[in-house]
């Protein structure tokens, strides 16, 4: 049985690369994420999880991580992503992520809309939020991504 994490915090980057493969990479890298396994979770904060930012965690570690994101190869284009918590007060919370053809604004509205819905599919009050959001301008290659890690 795994262990239920006890700390998250959230990020986002975005980066070039030469491939779709190193964008990628390369926007983990820039989110602080990339030398660390994540194991792509859905979108449920379990309940008195910590916010931990700064959060230090050895590479090569397995992290349940939820996230999204967008490549794109077209020159110019703007690419988006974004991730929000959304918290109770008394219970678990909820995860929402986002990416598009957008600004990151765009996307940080986006995940607001989200959170509010999947609270009232709940019948849960949405306490408090936290969104980040990253966007980029195509040159090449690109990748955007934002996630939540959560640990131990």
């Amino acid at each position: 049985m795994l262990q239920t994490p006890k700390k998250y915090f959230v990020t986002a980057g975005s980066a070039e690369g030469n491939n779709q493969l190193n964008a990628f990479d390369n926007a983990l890298l820039k989110s602080g994420i990339g030398n660390l396994n994540l194991l792509r979770v859905t979108s449920i904060l379990p309940p008195g999880v910590v916010y931990s930012p700064g959060l230090e965690i050895p590479a090569g570690s397995l992290v349940p991580t939820a996230y999204g994101y967008v490549i794109s190869d077209v020159p110019g284009e703007q690419i988006a992503a974004a991730v929000g918590v959304g918290l109770s007060r008394d219970s678990f919370g909820v995860i929402m992520e986002y990416e598009g053809k957008c600004s990151s604004k765009d996307a940080e509205k986006a995940i607001e809309k989200m959170l509010k819905e999947a609270f009232a599919a709940r019948g849960m009050e949405l306490a408090d939020t936290k969104i980040v959001a990253t966007e980029h301008r195509v040159e090449k290659i690109a990748c955007a991504l934002a996630a939540v890690p959560l640990w131990y």
